[in-house]
């Protein structure tokens, strides 16, 4: 649109929320990759949960959890997911609608061993969403997964990534007087080229 300059600059909706992602790293004091990613149950019941961001790739978002969790059933279940990324130091947000694929091929083996020791003992020792009796039941469980597993854990078939494919990416900035600028782009398959629409605030 014609428009649609200076931060909103560019063809690519992926590639904006990259660079916008990029300057909140800058700026954010505090985890700028967080989202607050929503699934729903098999009634159709929403949830919602922060969780970290991992990486932008050219088709997709990807983020790491126990496929066991309750976030991790519902993604596999329904194969669609919804998030947004919202930062206070820029005023602005990035909304996402789409299609949910698993990554637990040799990209999560990569990045789970990226992960420090403790998190990794930690995520394997955890029933993610499950009842827990104290914490100290899970600090015993932690102990036991290290006695079993050393100092070189490897992944677990239960914990991995998700790739969230986009349907639809909404760019949101803050404006004077509360007249916001917001784009939305949408494309009716993954791999298809992107529409996009002002919005009204």
């Amino acid at each position: 649109m014609s428009d649609r300059t200076g931060i909103f600059a560019g063809d690519c909706p992926i590639e904006i929320a990259r660079r916008w992602l990029s300057e909140a790293e800058k700026t954010e004091i505090n985890d700028p990759n967080a989202i607050a990613l929503s699934t729903v149950d098999s009634d159709g019941m929403p949830n919602a949960r922060m969780v970290l961001l991992k990486d932008i790739e050219d088709t997709a978002f990807v983020f790491y959890t126990n496929y066991n969790s309750v976030k991790g059933q519902e993604l596999q279940a329904s194969g669609k997911a919804a998030f947004v990324m919202h930062w206070k130091s820029l005023r602005r947000q990035v909304r996402v609608r789409g299609l949910v694929q698993k990554e637990d091929g040799p990209s999560a083996d990569a990045y789970f061993n990226s992960r420090s020791l403790k998190s990794r003992l930690g995520a394997i020792a955890s029933r993610q969403s499950q009842p827990l009796h104290s914490r100290a039941t899970l600090v015993a469980e932690v102990a036991k997964v290290s006695a079993a597993h050393g100092l070189n854990p490897k992944r677990p078939e239960f914990w991995g990534g998700f790739r969230i494919a986009p349907l639809e990416i909404e760019l949101w900035a803050d404006g004077d007087f509360r007249l916001h600028d917001r784009f939305r782009f949408t494309r009716s398959a993954v791999d298809g080229a992107w529409d996009c629409n002002r919005l009204n605030p």
